[in-house]
């Protein structure tokens, strides 16, 4: 006898409630589907469901997208890393307690040794017909964040071989709910041949029928529930071997809602409107914001992360506020809706040399026209770069071009070519080839969990009191 074996799976929501009723419709009717064929299925999960982007995710610290979830019937999840470092070490240890699914992270750790009862390494699932599923789960080893948090993450493939090894021979099948992105996916695969299936996430790749590294099935199915996921596994009871692995991506932008679950999105975000309607301060008149010139608000949020680290000087891109503010009372709410970013503070150590290139390449246009996404910034364009504790001394060439000659920090020693400065900035340019000098820097102090646009409100009522 063959047997049929059925996962439906989403990644990388990132709070995009957009799609999901749909996801929730379809992952019931696949439900119902298999339940009258007499087929086993789950419904998974792997990281990143939650993004304090979103009002929803903000006001209930991602509680209400696990409400959500048990509502859509998940069965076993994983965590990725804006679940694991945007939230507080307590709100992380708790985010999980009212959840009626499983929890698999293999490699993250409490480091005050008491780990959260719904934490587990691996589960093992049943199906009708006695298939035994092990199903572990790994998230990315952004340690230079958690350990800031009172959590570590342990290397993967370590971790997965101990994993691997404790489950070896109690299992017919593997499966890694992988959240570490598509290159460690394809090297996992190519070095544990015991793993049947890895489904990944974190890079937010899509592939549409998955691919295969000797004999591992990979599959990942983008961001933000565009797609949904399925692998179906044949089971050959007679010779006691999988026989047949699948792998299918279905774009459901275009499905029937669930209803029940829109009104449930809909009251959500009624609720985390009020909750976030906390007044911060009251202006007395309308702040502007402009992604391309250096306004009062920018340069006293750049001011701000430099008193902030102690720093020799700091520097923070325009596009980080998205929209200015009326004159009036300012609530966390629209705080939180002019700068949405998961985005924290960091100081690097640059030389002189390195911070003068840094300078010159934020001043360029195509860095103030870049459209990013992703590394924790939610805006439009990285913009204008405003700078605390420097000034820079420019000349216009033939071109009409303006060309930095140097800058001076507090307006009065230039920069000294290998001196090293602590340059304060948001993490988004620690990461990726943006500003390479400080994506490259070997010192970096990240300040957590003080998201900035915490400091935007410190900010706000400091500009109030000052003004």
């Amino acid at each position: 006898m063959e047997e049929k074996i059925y996962f439906y799976y989403t990644n990388d929501l990132h709070s995009n409630f957009n799609n999901w009723s749909r996801v929730t419709s379809y992952l019931k009717d696949a439900k119902k589907r298999c339940e009258a064929m007499g087929n086993s299925s789950w419904r998974i999960d792997i990281g990143d469901h939650v993004d304090r982007m979103h009002p929803i995710a903000d006001a209930f610290k991602g509680k209400a997208n696990v409400e959500l979830m048990n509502e859509a019937d998940y069965d076993v999840i994983t965590l990725g890393n804006n679940e694991g470092i945007t939230l507080s070490h307590d709100e992380l240890f708790q985010l999980y307690d009212h959840a009626q699914f499983d929890v698999v992270c293999g490699n993250l750790h409490s480091m005050d040794q008491v780990e959260p009862d719904w934490l587990k390494p691996s589960v093992v699932l049943e199906t009708v017909h006695d298939v035994t599923i092990g199903v572990v789960g790994l998230t990315a080893p952004f340690n230079a964040f958690y350990e800031l948090l009172d959590w570590h993450v342990s290397p993967p493939y370590e971790q997965l071989e101990k994993i691997i090894d404790d489950i070896r021979g109690k299992v017919d099948i593997i499966i890694l709910l992988s959240h570490l992105g598509f290159s460690e996916d394809q090297e996992i695969a190519d070095r544990f041949t015991e793993i049947d299936v890895i489904i990944g996430g974190h890079t937010h790749h899509l592939l549409r029928t998955g691919e295969y590294i000797n004999d591992t099935l990979i599959t990942a199915a983008g961001k933000h529930c565009n797609y949904v996921g399925e692998v179906i596994l044949t089971w050959d009871h007679q010779t006691q071997k999988l026989v047949n692995k699948e792998a299918y991506t279905t774009n459901i932008s275009h499905l029937p809602q669930d209803n029940q679950t829109e009104d449930k999105v809909t009251q959500l975000l009624e609720q985390a409107t009020v909750h976030l309607a906390e007044p911060v301060v009251n202006l007395t008149e309308p702040l502007a914001v402009n992604w391309w010139e250096e306004t009062p608000i920018i340069k006293a949020l750049a001011d701000s992360i430099k008193l902030q680290t102690n720093a020799d000087c700091s520097m923070l891109n325009a596009g980080v506020l998205l929209e200015g503010l009326p004159e009036g009372e300012v609530t966390y709410g629209d705080i939180h809706r002019i700068c949405p970013h998961p985005i924290n503070t960091c100081v690097v150590e640059l030389t002189g040399n390195e911070l003068l290139e840094v300078i010159r390449t934020s001043q360029t246009e195509d860095f103030m026209n870049f459209q990013l996404k992703g590394f924790g910034f939610r805006g439009k364009v990285l913009g204008k770069m405003t700078f605390s504790g420097i000034e820079l001394a420019t000349e216009e060439l033939t071109n009409g071009d303006i060309f930095i000659r140097q800058a001076f920090l507090d307006g009065q020693s230039a920069l000294e070519a290998n001196q090293t400065y602590r340059v304060a900035t948001a993490d988004t340019f620690t990461f990726g080839r943006l500003l390479p000098e400080v994506a490259k820097s070997e010192v970096k102090q990240y300040y957590l969990p003080a998201f900035l646009r915490d400091i935007l409100a410190e900010t706000l009522q400091q500009f109030v009191n000052e003004g």
